[in-house]
């Protein structure tokens, strides 16, 4: 095992992790279940945390894949500052779930507005995730390349007697 594939291992729980608690918090919400607002703003605190590691191994999975055949330097690059900017939305997301919880024990109203902020802005970081592994994904991965997607999609119901 080497940095790429704990780069790769590690960057999965934020990209899943802020679309979960997205949909936690929502239900705690609609539910008006304080509980549920404490685990899903607890969950998101604990996303944040994971991303620290999954952003930090990205330098070194660099230096692996950056002279194999067929990669980008170009891509790579795209993909560290996209990273970079969805990475410091996601701690601020954390941050703010941390301040959030602090604020619900001594204030209801001020509570309520920032579990929605919470929520707001988790939704743009979570945004910011899915885009990051886009262009994560297209380092290695030709046949997710834009470039590419103007070829011609088999139907996969090729028949000799068509031809």
């Amino acid at each position: 095992m080497n940095w790429a594939h704990v780069h790769l291992m590690l960057n999965h729980i934020p990209l899943v992790g802020v679309g979960f608690a997205a949909l936690l918090l929502i239900v705690a919400m609609l539910r008006r279940g304080k509980e549920l607002i404490t685990v899903a703003l607890v969950f998101v605190i604990l996303v944040s945390l994971w991303a620290i590691p999954a952003y930090l191994t990205g330098e070194p999975a660099e230096k692996i894949v950056e002279d194999l055949p067929g990669i980008s330097e170009e891509l790579i690059e795209e993909h560290e500052e996209q990273a970079e900017i969805a990475f410091i939305l996601v701690e601020v997301t954390g941050a703010l779930a941390l301040i959030t919880l602090i604020a619900r024990r001594y204030s209801d109203k001020l509570g309520q507005r920032l579990i929605m902020l919470t929520l707001l802005v988790l939704i743009v970081s979570g945004g910011l995730i899915a885009w990051t592994a886009n262009l994560g994904g297209k380092i290695h991965h030709e046949e997710i390349r834009s470039d590419l997607g103007s070829q011609s999609v088999p139907s996969g119901n090729s028949n000799k007697e068509d031809e």
